[in-house]
C-alpha cells in the first residue's frame, strides 16, 4: 500500500504543468487531492483527468496572493476530506524577460505577490492546520533560487525568497513533526517555459535552452512531480532543504 493511500494533499497551481502532474501522481498513489488554481477551467480539467483515472479530487478556485482565498482553500480540504497531510505550494508566475533598463515596478509587484506572498500565505494556513498532527510541505522553487538569471531580476529574487521562507519555516516547525522543503527545477516543459522560449530572439531558442542543461534536454512535468512526491513522502530526514533538479545546470 502506498504511504499516500487515504491521505489528503493540496496542490496549488494544479491547472497545468508541474502542478497538474503532481496532483495526478498524488491521486494515482491513493491520496485525496485538492486541486487549487485561479483558472477554474484548467483546474476542473485536472480534477476530471484524476476522476477518469479512478482517483479522488476536488477543485477550489484560489488566487494565492489573497489571504481569504488561501484560508478557504485549506478549509475546503479539511471540511471535504477531514484533514491535511501534504501540501505542495507550486503556484507561480514568470512573465519576465526584461533588459535591466526596462525593469517594471508593476511586474515586480505582481511576481512577488504570487511567488512570495502566495507561498507565505499558503505556509501560514497549512502549518496552522498541521500543528499537533504533523505533515509535509513542499514549496516549488527554481534553479533561480540559487543563481541569478539574466533579464529576470524579479523572478530570481522571488525564487530566492521561496528558499528563505522554506528554510525559516522548516527550522521553526521541524520539532512539531512538520517537514518543510523545496524542490528547485531547471527548465521544465510547461506553458510558462513555452512563453519564455518565445521571447528569446533566436530561431533555435528551444535548442539553446535544452543545450544549456548538461543532460541535453528539457524536463517533463512528470519528472519533477516524481521528485516532489519523494520529498513529500519518503525523504523523512530531509528538513529545510532546497533540492535542485535541473539536469546538471547548477553543477557547472
Amino acid at each position: 500500500m502506498s504511504k499516500f493511500e487515504g491521505k489528503v494533499a493540496i496542490v496549488t497551481g494544479a491547472g497545468g504543468g508541474i502542478g497538474r502532474a503532481t496532483a495526478k501522481l498524488f491521486a494515482a498513489q491513493g491520496a485525496k487531492v485538492v486541486v487549487a488554481d485561479y483558472q477554474a477551467d484548467a483546474g476542473q480539467e485536472t480534477v476530471d483527468q484524476i476522476a477518469a483515472a479512478g482517483g479522488t479530487a476536488s477543485f477550489v478556485a484560489c488566487d494565492v496572493s489573497v489571504p481569504e482565498q488561501v484560508a478557504a482553500m485549506v478549509r475546503h480540504a479539511v471540511s471535504t476530506y477531514g484533514e491535511l497531510n501534504y501540501a505542495v505550494n507550486n503556484a507561480g508566475i514568470d512573465p519576465e524577460f526584461t533588459p535591466v533598463a526596462d525593469w517594471s515596478l508593476d511586474k515586480f509587484d505582481r511576481i512577488m505577490g504570487i511567488n512570495v506572498r502566495g507561498v507565505f500565505l499558503c505556509l501560514k494556513e497549512e502549518i496552522a492546520q498541521m500543528q499537533g498532527k504533523g505533515g509535509s510541505i513542499v514549496n516549488v522553487g527554481s534553479f533561480a533560487s540559487f543563481a541569478g538569471v539574466p533579464n529576470k531580476p524579479s523572478y530570481s529574487a522571488s525564487k530566492h525568497a521561496v528558499l528563505g521562507l522554506t528554510r525559516s519555516a522548516a527550522l521553526q516547525y521541524a520539532g512539531e513533526g512538520i517537514r518543510i522543503n523545496a524542490v528547485c527545477p531547471g527548465a521544465v516543459r510547461t506553458a510558462i517555459l513555452d512563453d519564455n522560449i518565445g521571447s528569446i530572439p533566436a530561431d533555435n531558442a528551444e535548442e539553446l535552452v535544452a543545450q544549456n542543461h548538461p543532460i541535453g534536454r528539457i524536463a517533463t512535468p512528470e519528472e519533477i512531480a516524481e521528485t516532489i512526491l519523494w520529498v513529500a513522502g519518503s525523504a523523512s530526514y530531509m528538513v529545510g532543504h532546497g533540492l535542485i533538479v535541473d539536469g546538471g545546470l547548477a553543477a557547472g
